[in-house]
């Protein structure tokens, strides 16, 4: 017989799975209505006595830029249409240039930062990083790729309350995400994963750099082709 602390431990922790794939389930069909990160957001700028107004416009598929959802693959994640949420050969070379000192350097996949972003607060501990394993597994069984992107490009945060890539192409070029050009597309894929810290549009010497380099890696991957292997047939027939 278990002792009863055990119980209810296995008893929470079956509660917390059956919970989580019932929520991925549902945001597979349903637009999220926020993120944790723009909740962490709003709670910092009270903390910081400067409120911020969140920005955010939920636009579908079809209302994005193919240059936009090729630029941020090319400049964040260039294996994302074959990968299962894990870049290993990325996080091994991650962890061979922070052992050697200098800058640290991440390896997330898009499928781990709509897991942190949408579920999970910041930070580095052993716990987030189960729970965003945890989450990124599960939007790769049940979702399929380009339902993963395109919650990415609803999500992320594109400078100081501004989420989603509606938000961003008015705020920083005043057009729709839609008609956003393939410079601007990779302006905005330049600027990530610090969007507080660069602008898209007012670049700095190294985000126009980054985004040249952005742009020569769309043409080589394809460019709008690049988006015809987010449907693979290799995935589970759920998640197709």
């Amino acid at each position: 017989m278990l002792p009863i602390f055990v119980r209810r431990f296995m008893k929470a922790l079956l509660w917390f799975a059956g919970g989580s794939i019932v929520l991925v389930l549902l945001l597979r069909f349903i637009p999220p209505p926020g993120t944790a990160l723009m909740v962490e957001r709003k709670i910092e700028s009270w903390f910081d006595g400067e409120p911020i107004d969140l920005q955010r416009d939920w636009q579908s598929w079809d209302n994005i830029s193919d240059d936009l959802k090729v630029a941020v693959m090319a400049g964040e994640d260039q294996k994302f249409p074959e990968h299962w949420g894990f870049d290993f050969g990325a996080i091994q070379a991650a962890l061979a240039h922070n052992e050697r000192g200098g800058s640290i350097r991440g390896a997330s996949t898009l499928s781990q930062q709509v897991a942190k972003n949408l579920f999970l607060w910041s930070g580095r501990s052993w716990l987030r990083k189960g729970l965003e394993a945890w989450f990124t597994a599960l939007i790769e069984v049940f979702w399929p790729k380009q339902r993963i992107l395109e919650v990415y490009l609803n999500s992320v945060e594109w400078d100081a309350g501004v989420f989603g890539a509606e938000a961003a192409a008015r705020h920083h070029f005043g057009v729709s995400a839609r008609s956003l050009s393939r410079q601007q597309a990779s302006l905005l894929a330049a600027v990530l994963p610090n969007p507080r810290v660069y602008s898209a549009s007012h670049p700095s010497a190294y985000v126009a750099r980054r985004a040249g380099w952005i742009r020569q890696q769309m043409s080589q991957l394809g460019g709008d082709s690049y988006l015809i292997g987010l449907n693979d047939s290799r995935r589970a027939p759920w998640a197709q």
